[in-house]
């Protein structure tokens, strides 16, 4: 098989097409709870998902069908889960994360962009199926190009973004991989905007750093979130644009982030979610079908296997501890928050460590010793603990190293005596 009809098939594979259609005016916006619309794809229907497999047990880690996976707490960026998380992998469409971060970080959103005639895919064209349909000329605003981008996952609005802004495809790459790194996105390497190339490599860990990054930007969470979006085209209907992340439908917490699936890379998702104040993200990897049901199970897990509470708070006495010469009350010098593990809660353990270096009598509001939450194990978190007061000389009056040196003088006299009868 030549290497255009591999590309060709490749592309007729892709799960995350864009949809540019004319407008449905009949097609309402569906609750959180109801199954999405199929999506039309050259003509014919492609159909989302219609349900979630995850299993019932939430308590316990998932099994991922994905090749690599992680979860973790967005606010936080602590990991709750992984599965090969360091070894670089094909991100297909993921990879417009990073395109839109650089274009919200630089760009302004109603700069109108006038689309180059290298932004444009004929039909037939590798990753024509998943295209806005940009003609070369076209005004149109980067906040809809944004829009196509993650959505619909639209190829063509990532080439012309990446022009608009660099004036070539491969300046723009170059900024990605310079903006990669300063993330600390090691193990990353983008060859294109789109994610089409295949070549582009990135790790479950790196994608959490680019994920909190883009979560910092309003207008990044805002499109993610978006279901539909009516885009004018420059004659005829406009362009309805539907999102393809199926979790937006399916699973109610769900308000983010981006698919991508391609031959090499297997199903890709990121998906974000926010329940009782808490906003996990799953990152799943290589997925042979589809990647929203270990998703789905990873945020479950995150949401249910894991308790969130104040285990200390700033000033809660916590007893005495003993230090050299003396014994002082402490109190904890900050709160202790922490997430552990739901079915770890009964079997949780404090352990305290105090500072070798300290004597008595030490200094009011001193750090004196370490309190340390264990869970299954692990150090969930620590807090400093702070002497409440000093107490009176534990001994006679006078300065703890003068009774020190008069408790050493009368011993060496017992001593002698004790050698002279």
């Amino acid at each position: 098989m030549s290497v255009r009809r591999r590309r060709l098939v490749a592309a007729a594979l892709t799960i995350a097409t864009a949809v540019a259609v004319p407008r449905l005016g009949a097609l309402a916006e569906p609750t959180a709870t109801t199954t999405p619309p199929p999506t039309p794809v050259n003509g014919r229907p492609s159909a989302f998902p219609s349900d979630l497999h995850t299993p019932s047990n939430t308590l316990r880690p998932p099994a991922i069908s994905g090749r690599a996976a992680l979860l973790a707490d967005l606010g936080t960026g602590r990991v709750l889960f992984r599965k090969a998380t360091e070894t670089p992998r094909p991100i297909a469409s993921l990879t417009k994360i990073m395109t839109a971060l650089i274009v919200v970080e630089r760009g302004n959103l109603g700069d109108i962009v006038v689309v180059d005639p290298r932004a444009v895919f004929a039909r037939g064209d590798y990753g024509a199926t998943s295209t806005l349909g940009l003609r070369a000329g076209e005004r149109i605003a980067v906040e809809d190009l944004l829009y196509a981008l993650l959505l619909g996952s639209a190829n063509d609005a990532a080439e012309a973004l990446a022009i608009h802004l660099d004036g070539s495809v491969e300046a723009f790459v170059a900024r990605m991989n310079r903006r990669a790194a300063s993330l600390g996105m090691s193990d990353t390497r983008f060859f294109s905007p789109s994610g089409l190339d295949d070549r582009g490599r990135s790790t479950p860990t790196d994608l959490l750093r680019l994920v909190r990054s883009a979560e910092d930007q309003p207008v990044f969470r805002r499109i993610v979130a978006t279901r539909f979006r009516t885009i004018p085209a420059p004659s005829g209907p406009d362009r309805r644009i539907q999102n393809r992340n199926v979790l937006l439908w399916l699973y109610p917490d769900a308000d983010g982030a981006k698919t991508g699936s391609t031959f090499a890379a297997g199903s890709c998702l990121v998906a974000t979610a926010s329940r009782d104040g808490r906003r996990l993200v799953a990152i799943v990897l290589g997925a042979h079908e589809e990647a929203f049901s270990d998703a789905a199970a990873l945020l479950n897990h995150g949401f249910e296997g894991f308790t969130e509470r104040t285990f200390v708070t700033v000033g809660e006495q916590r007893g005495s501890v003993r230090i050299r010469g003396g014994t002082v009350p402490v109190v904890a010098a900050a709160d202790l928050r922490a997430m552990v593990p739901t079915i770890s809660l009964e079997n949780l353990q404090e352990e305290i460590t105090v500072d070798p270096d300290v004597a008595f009598p030490p200094a009011e509001g001193e750090t004196v010793a370490t309190l340390r939450l264990r869970a299954q194990g692990l150090v969930v978190g620590t807090v400093p603990l702070v002497v409440a007061e000093v107490p009176p000389a534990p001994d006679e009056e006078g300065p703890w190293w003068l009774r020190t040196t008069v408790t050493v003088a009368g011993a060496l006299v017992d001593a002698i005596s004790g050698l002279a009868n």
